[in-house]
């Protein structure tokens, strides 16, 4: 009982005994919370049934709030309360926790669980985990189980990466280049920050189709786990502008330029799609392809970070286009572009997200959500603004960095996000007013995917720090027991077949080497980084480039 991660607000012993729990048991109660129930609890393959003597009796309680949940383990049986079907599910992973490591593969898996009664409800509504698919495409089976592991640790939300300048992911029946054109590039770069460059020589790229996110999306659903999907405009626009270079914004006024192809390098590009109409006009196109295929989409990020307006400073007629809609300046159009997709999608029944730039202008809707990646300043300033956040800040939640400043890591962008940062993180500075502290919907961990090739890559970036990350949004903080119910914890990732990095270092296997994963300690150092990007959040308007 005192190794549940994350922490629940109340577990209290009510007994010395036990109750046996077997595959193929009895559960009873309303339809959708005991199918929520058995989907938490797979290894047991409960079986349904109307008698009130089920070995797990699940029942609707109005009074308890959204998500949360009540259990309680008796020498008679297991009892759930839950007033919806996510708290049913997470009752159901907490119970998980307290049967043996077994009960996290699988197979068929039983045991004894302890005479307990535990009352639970999430800090925060928004836990997630941010997964870049764009610079490194990930098969669906591995966004599948990214889902299954958030799952197992109560994360509630997850940010798919879809579109950058190095590729396109997801099919478009309208626009079939963007898939059959901007899905791949010939090469990637592995050279390293301020090398030479080199070049792998191999084709990258994939793309689910709509089919696949329709998968995604309902099978995210079964385990509480709602997808927000990303299209980041206007910037980050090479793949997109490879594959239909009429929306560029160096082709107004008659103009045909080189055209971009997908990049194959890291960084900021030039490449920035058009403000004018026909560009808003393609985007609902596919944003309407978007959400048809996802369903029920409370969420869509439209990005709007880093963007470079130097065409759009040099094209006639966007400059025009700024004048005819009274606008004083570029940064203006880059936030009238994106609140327009916002309204867009508003008609849709769907909140847009943005990363902190885009809020810098002052233009968004209201109902905007704010992702201040560049540090607690710019995040205090859009929750003052009455603007919902999710705190995403480089530091301490870029997972991408590596969790210690050693060659025996391997290759991260930079150094260094411990285990111990992630869990002292704190979503609401206690400098903060009230009115300040509830705009943060929660907290949210970031995969960016530019040294994460692979999914095994992935697990030894995610976990355990998001273990951590889970209490924190979870539980609202991660006390002093956090570090050995972690240690108890990593047993149930053994059993999950997570690659994960260990606390006290690589395994021989996940060391960077000598090669080309091998690790630069102290090329780009977080505390560095995050200085100067929240210098940046302070001065800077959308038109300029961060780091």
């Amino acid at each position: 009982m005192n190794d549940l991660l994350p922490r629940p607000q109340s577990v209290v012993s009510t007994g010395s005994g036990s109750f046996d729990l077997s595959p193929g048991d009895t559960v009873s109660g309303p339809a959708g919370l005991v199918r929520a129930v058995r989907q938490a609890l797979a290894a047991l393959d409960l079986r349904p049934v109307e008698a009130a003597t089920a070995a797990v009796a699940v029942e609707a309680d109005a009074s308890l709030g959204a998500e949360a949940y009540r259990l309680e383990v008796t020498a008679g049986g297991v009892r759930i309360a839950a007033a919806d079907a996510s708290g049913a599910f997470y009752a159901g992973q907490t119970l998980r926790q307290l049967l043996p490591d077994a009960a996290f593969r699988s197979v068929p898996a039983g045991g004894s669980v302890p005479q307990v009664r535990v009352e639970d409800a999430p800090r925060f509504s928004w836990r997630g985990a941010h997964l870049d698919v764009a610079r490194h495409f990930l098969p669906k089976r591995e966004v599948l189980r990214m889902i299954d592991l958030m799952a197992a640790h109560k994360l509630n939300r997850l940010h798919l990466h879809l579109v950058d300048d190095q590729g396109w992911r997801f099919e478009s029946r309208a626009y079939p280049r963007l898939h059959e054109v901007a899905s791949h590039r010939p090469q990637t770069i592995t050279s390293y920050y301020r090398e030479e460059p080199a070049y792998d020589g191999v084709p990258h790229g994939g793309y689910y189709t709509l089919d696949d996110l329709a998968e995604i999306a309902a099978y995210g659903r079964a385990r509480a786990v709602t997808i927000v999907p990303e299209i980041d405009v206007p910037g980050h626009a090479s793949a997109v502008l490879a594959a239909y270079p009429e929306f560029d914004a160096r082709a107004t006024g008659g103009r045909e330029p080189e055209p971009f192809g997908v990049l194959e390098r890291w960084g900021i590009s030039p490449a920035i799609l058009s403000p004018l109409p026909p560009t808003v006009e393609f985007l609902t196109v596919v944003l309407d392809e978007l959400l048809g295929a996802l369903g029920e989409t409370p969420y869509v990020h439209l990005g709007g970070d880093e963007c470079v307006l130097d065409d759009w400073a040099a094209s006639p007629e966007i400059t025009a286009f700024q004048a005819e809609l009274g606008l004083s300046g570029l940064s203006e159009v880059h936030a009238w572009f994106l609140r327009r997709l916002a309204d867009v999608l508003a008609e849709r029944g769907s909140r847009a997200v943005v990363w902190d730039e885009a809020f810098v202008s002052g233009m968004l809707r209201p109902d905007t959500i704010v992702m201040p990646w560049r540090g607690a300043g710019v995040a205090r300033r859009a929750a003052g603004a009455g603007h919902d956040v999710v705190q995403t800040p480089i530091f301490p939640l870029y997972f991408d960095y590596a969790e210690a400043s050693s060659e025996q890591e391997p290759v991260a962008i930079g150094d260094a996000i411990t285990l111990a940062d992630v869990a002292g993180f704190e979503p609401v500075p206690g400098v903060w007013t009230e009115e300040e502290g509830g705009r943060v919907l929660g907290a949210q961990f970031q995969l960016w995917s530019e040294r994460l090739p692979d999914g095994r890559a992935v697990d030894y970036r995610a976990w355990p720090r998001g273990c951590a990350l889970a209490e924190v949004a979870w539980s609202g903080s991660a006390d002093d027991s956090f570090p050995v119910r972690l240690e108890r914890h990593l047993g149930r990732l053994d059993a999950l077949g997570v690659e994960y990095r260990p606390p006290a270092g690589p395994r021989p296997w996940q060391r960077g080497g000598t090669g080309r994963r091998r690790h630069r300690p102290g090329v780009i150092r977080v505390d560095e980084a995050m200085k100067h990007v929240e210098e940046l959040a302070l001065t800077a308007d959308s038109t300029r480039p961060s780091l």
